[in-house]
């Protein structure tokens, strides 16, 4: 028994030494190691959790932008009067149905005084204009003027005190990839504020290069039209015009009148009543690399000239068929909206400093801006500013010259009552025509409800006019 009892105390002895020794010799020896590689961890995560709170630091603050805006920006009523369906009471008393048909949008106080800018199409054909302030007020706006090429338009009311208002940005500053704010009344939900980034400048949605959107993915629905498109700072950069859907409400992308071009149409609109347009004088089309081979140039961006127009201010500068046109002051053109975009912004005689690529050498001519002497004529086609020799040619003092006709349809059409390329139009709706300016406002005076009737001494002398439904 003895012997049992000492085995077992010797066993139980050797196995408390070797657990000893392992703690004093082995595990002191490993402990630096698992010290170590768990020291890559806090290594890491710190960094992480730092970048996450730089992110959320720098993330955007919109609350001083809207502040600035919210009050500028108004609800927009359109009353106008429509014909309704004929009753048998109708029939019976030989009267016609017309009912009252109201449309909503927005608009923005652009002066303390009561101007506010609103789109053509949000007030198109109306009978009476009222407008909603933020702080619920109501009053009757008057009609001052409309664009309808940008479709822009400017009311006014007439108020006590001096308004909120917002002032004009600088749209050529705004950068793709900026975050900006729609300001509007979608859906008859006023003071509504969305946020995106702008996704794309000078972008033509007609691709008749006759626009140039500023593009965003901020949440843009019907009611907000004419509403204020605004960067962080609070800067009016554009205003809210059209949407990109196949449903008539938002789904990705929006589209805004730049700054700069609806400036430019409000103050022409209050100092002449109409647009002052300045033109170049050339015509073309932008590059690309496909564009760029058949014209045998490596330039694959800018806009090509194809013609330079007589009489305009490209011409008397020295611009030639052939130049590429890369950038007008500072503003880079790669495709042609970008070239129409900013000439919106000009007016005539303003002098533009254009850069041109001409047989591999750089070059920069100073052109003065002029008054467009060509315009489409409905049913016609392209008009133009007639010489003193070509009205006294055609025995008359005033008219305007056809110099191209829209499609071959309308040039055998005249052609059977004698009527050619370089016959002379002399009337629109009983309204003498001296330059292609008073055909443009003869044709948006016309009242679409009434036959377009035109005057014209064609190629035997004779005076011939034409009604047109």
């Amino acid at each position: 028994m003895k012997k049992i009892i000492t085995l077992v105390f010797v066993s139980a002895l050797g196995g408390l030494l070797t657990l000893g020794g392992y703690k004093v010799f082995v595990e002191d020896e490993a402990q630096p190691l698992a010290v170590e590689q768990s020291s890559e961890l806090p290594v890491f995560v710190p960094t992480n959790s730092m970048n996450t709170y730089n992110k959320a630091v720098n993330t955007p603050n919109f609350v001083e932008a809207a502040d600035k805006s919210l009050d500028a920006v108004v609800h927009v009523k359109n009353t106008s009067v429509i014909s309704a369906p004929t009753t048998m009471r109708d029939l019976f008393f030989g009267r016609q149905s017309q009912r009252a048909q109201v449309g909503t949008g927005s608009g923005v106080v652009i002066s303390p005084t009561g101007y506010i800018v609103t789109n053509n199409h949000v007030i198109n054909n109306a009978n009476e204009i009222s407008i909603t302030l933020n702080n619920n007020k109501s009053y009757i706006a008057e009609l001052i003027g409309t664009d309808e090429a940008t479709d822009i338009a400017l009311l006014k009311i007439d108020t006590d005190e001096d308004l909120p208002f917002m002032a004009f940005g600088d749209s050529d500053n705004a950068k793709v990839g900026e975050w900006v704010l729609a300001v509007g009344n979608p859906f008859n939900l006023n003071s509504t504020v969305t946020a995106g980034i702008i996704s794309a400048k000078s972008r033509d949605l007609t691709g008749q290069h006759s626009q140039s959107f500023i593009q965003t993915d901020a949440a843009v629905n019907p009611g907000n039209s004419g509403g204020a498109l605004v960067n962080v700072n609070g800067d009016l950069i554009g205003i809210n015009t059209a949407i990109s859907s196949q449903t008539g409400s938002y789904i990705g992308y929006s589209f805004a009148v730049p700054s700069n071009i609806a400036r430019k149409i409000v103050n022409d609109i209050i100092e002449y009543g109409n647009v002052q347009n300045g033109i170049l004088g050339v015509t073309g089309g932008a590059l690309n690399s496909e564009a760029a081979e058949q014209l045998g140039t490596t330039a694959t961006e800018g806009f090509y000239v194809n013609e330079v127009q007589e009489d305009t201010g490209a011409e008397k500068a020295g611009i030639k068929p052939g130049d590429i046109i890369n950038k007008i002051d500072n503003v880079q053109i790669n495709k042609f909206s970008d070239l129409t975009g900013y000439l919106k912004t000009k007016s005539p005689e303003d002098v533009v400093n254009v850069t041109l690529l001409r047989d591999g050498r750089e070059e920069v001519l100073p052109v003065t801006l002029l008054k467009p002497t060509v315009t489409v004529i409905q049913t016609i086609g392209f008009v133009k500013n007639a010489t003193k020799k070509e009205l006294k040619t055609n025995n008359t003092d005033y008219g305007v010259k056809i110099s191209k006709f829209a499609d071959d349809n309308y040039k055998a059409g005249w052609s059977r009552v004698g009527v050619e390329e370089g016959s002379i139009v002399t009337k629109i709706n009983g309204k003498k025509l001296y330059t292609v300016e008073d055909a443009q406002n003869a044709m948006k005076a016309r009242n679409l409800r009434e036959p377009l009737q035109i005057e014209i001494i064609n190629n035997q002398g004779e005076k011939v006019v034409h009604s047109f439904r």
